[in-house]
């Protein structure tokens, strides 16, 4: 009872510690963070996140501040534990479809799977990248394009006014012609982007099936 009384007691410990950890970043520890850290813990929790060793300079930095020096060989160890958690093909597989960036830190054993993961979730996210381009480029010229079509009512309105002037009518009708000219541009690049979309959303659905395959 007493042993279990003391593993339940450490392990309440340790998720305190990654608890204040998460609410901080990691940006900054106090002196008290400091002085009781579990340097294992935390080591295991920089490697779970995919930290690289030298994160371990940051810790060092704040705790300097306090007169207090990480215990290095407790948090390496915790860190090499850490990246086993880290370096699942299902991390690597969410980290590149989320657009993050895998930092090399994988042992050897494990990095082949990892990488092949990571790959597979980029490609992916490259490929909705696409689609969403293509759209917000679409909706921001479609938006041009209604503008420019209200700029061509406003001065055709201004051209046939009583009050506008013969040198006013010459440098609308130029405004006119200019205007014309650029919703017909807008009106071939909205054409292109949509087909460039649909080649991309079928390209997205084509690897969506292939994933599934795999187990993605």
């Amino acid at each position: 009872m007493a042993t279990e009384l003391m593993m339940k007691t450490r392990w309440a410990g340790i998720l305190l510690i990654i608890a204040a950890l998460g609410a901080s970043g990691c940006a900054s520890m106090s002196a008290d963070e400091c002085a009781i850290s579990d340097w294992h813990t935390i080591g295991y929790e920089d490697g779970a996140r995919g930290y690289s060793a030298d994160n371990i300079g940051r810790h060092r930095k704040a705790c300097a501040k306090h007169g207090v020096a990480p215990d290095f060989e407790s948090y390496q160890a915790g860190r090499k534990d850490g990246l086993r958690q880290f370096c699942q093909p299902s991390r690597g597989f969410n980290l590149g479809a989320s657009g993050g960036r895998y930092n090399g830190v994988c042992p050897s054993d494990m990095e082949f799977d990892f990488v092949e993961a990571f790959n597979s979730g980029h490609q992916l996210y490259n490929l909705r990248a696409s689609v969403n381009s293509a759209t917000k480029q679409i909706k921001a010229m479609e938006s041009e394009l209604e503008q420019t079509k209200d700029d061509i009512r406003t001065a055709e309105a201004a051209l046939i006014a009583k009050e506008t002037t013969m040198q006013d009518r010459v440098l609308l009708l130029a405004d006119l012609k200019e205007l014309s000219e650029r919703i017909g541009q807008l009106e071939a690049e909205i054409v292109g982007l949509v087909e460039e979309r649909a080649i991309a959303e079928q390209q997205l659905a084509t690897y969506q099936s292939v994933l599934a395959d795999t187990g993605y």
